[in-house]
């Protein structure tokens, strides 16, 4: 990538791990929560690494960004999850260069989602963005690349029916729930957890279930009442879970913690007890499975699950990588156009030189000479000079490397190193 003059180092890199080969025990070690998202780019900046994404969902942790070697990114992942570099290796990806904006592509249009189709990859991605901004850590390549998939993303979910019916983790629970549970109408559901995850499941859970029995249980209260109150729905304290547990038919974990926050010591379930885990790491202990009358679910197994919608989708695949191949070319075209903008740059520097001069001389050679008005002129012949030049190398392809060399050495040009 030294050609293109945006970054310090030689290459883009992705580096993670996603469902494919780490299940939700080893996704939870390398799990990034906000706080060390934001240490991890306070890092990346000190040692130097000019542009930088991290995105961590239930699906995949993942850093995006430009390093003169990937173990300097795999170490900032380790240094800030409890994952090992052992781990890592074991169930990891590096893709570097094209494969890494190739890979970006097909993430955040939700080709690579462990739902097909699911477009909420593309809010986080976002959000990371937001994020290395806030940092200065996201160079012209991070945020122009960012902006491409997000108009991949919003074409592919506009032109084709990928997106079509209702298929998420928080639709898919509830789809767990309808199949499996008899008389759901006339059970009790305790939702733990309100995040985004939590807020869709309560809303999948009210339209398709016809159910009026759901409690909502948030360690912050404040913001479970805000849900509650949009749906007419009851809220308890968080020191009210464990009673409130033991008078659920369904218990649906949403509360995105690092560490399980049901554990087998607090659950005396007096009938059976469906629970539902919707968090990476698993916010359910695993033992937990081992008590009589509880069925424990994870969302990989929800994930899993195949239905006539998913079905319906993969059709239209072919549809979203057409889209995404002419969205990814015209990036393609702007990251070759930075190979000459030094040269262009040095170009206008060098014709302003000799426009200053020129102007100097004749308003020393003519008494009533109009600086102002020949400065005006002689700026806009300037620009239309640069803008031939650059479209000249625009259409060169493959004789751009050879246009670019005949300027610099026509016009005697010194380039800025990077």
């Amino acid at each position: 990538m030294k050609d293109y003059h945006i970054s310090r180092h030689n290459s883009f890199y992705t580096i993670g791990l996603n469902y494919k080969k780490a299940d939700a025990h080893i996704r939870g070690h390398f799990s990034l929560d906000e706080a060390a998202m934001e240490n991890l780019l306070v890092q990346a900046k000190a040692i130097g690494i000019d542009g930088l994404l991290a995105t961590s969902t239930c699906n995949r942790t993942e850093l995006h960004g430009f390093a003169q070697h990937p173990f300097q990114l795999i170490k900032l992942l380790c240094d800030n999850t409890k994952g090992t570099v052992e781990e890592f290796q074991d169930v990891a990806y590096v893709y570097k260069n094209n494969d890494a904006i190739s890979h970006l592509f097909r993430v955040g249009t939700g080709l690579d989602s462990q739902i097909l189709g699911d477009f909420e990859i593309i809010s986080q991605l976002r959000q990371s963005f937001n994020r290395s901004k806030k940092h200065g850590i996201a160079n012209p390549f991070i945020e122009r690349l960012c902006n491409s998939v997000i108009q991949a993303s919003k074409r592919i979910k506009n032109e084709t029916e990928i997106s079509s019916g209702a298929t998420s983790v928080s639709f898919a629970s509830v789809q767990y729930i309808l199949k499996n549970v008899k008389d759901i109408s006339d059970k009790n559901i305790l939702l733990f957890g309100t995040g985004k995850i939590g807020r869709n499941t309560c809303e999948n859970l009210i339209k398709h279930t016809q159910n009026s029995h759901i409690t909502l249980i948030n360690r912050t209260k404040d913001k479970a009442e805000k849900i509650a109150g949009k749906f007419n729905l009851v809220v308890k304290d968080y020191g009210d879970l464990q009673t409130e547990i033991r008078n659920s038919d369904i218990l649906v974990v949403a509360t995105g913690a690092q560490s399980p926050t049901i554990s087998k010591e607090i659950l005396y379930p007096k009938k059976p007890l469906l629970i539902l885990d919707l968090s990476i790491p698993k916010n359910v202990a695993d033992d937990v499975s081992e008590i009589e009358n509880v069925t424990l679910i994870h969302l990989d197994h929800l994930s899993q699950m195949t239905d006539e919608t998913l079905e319906r989708r993969k059709q239209f695949i072919p549809q979203a990588e057409h889209i995404i191949e002419e969205v990814k070319r015209d990036f393609i075209q702007w990251l070759e156009t930075r190979k000459f903008a030094p040269v262009i740059k040095a170009l206008k520097k060098k014709l302003n030189t000799m426009k200053d001069e020129e102007l100097d001389y004749q308003s020393k050679k003519i008494s009533d000479f109009n600086t102002k008005q020949a400065d005006v002129i002689s700026e806009r012949i300037i620009q239309k000079i640069t803008k031939q030049f650059a479209n000249h190398l625009k259409d060169a392809n493959g004789d751009a490397d050879d246009s670019l060399a005949l300027i610099q050495k026509v016009f005697q040009l010194e380039l800025n190193s990077q």
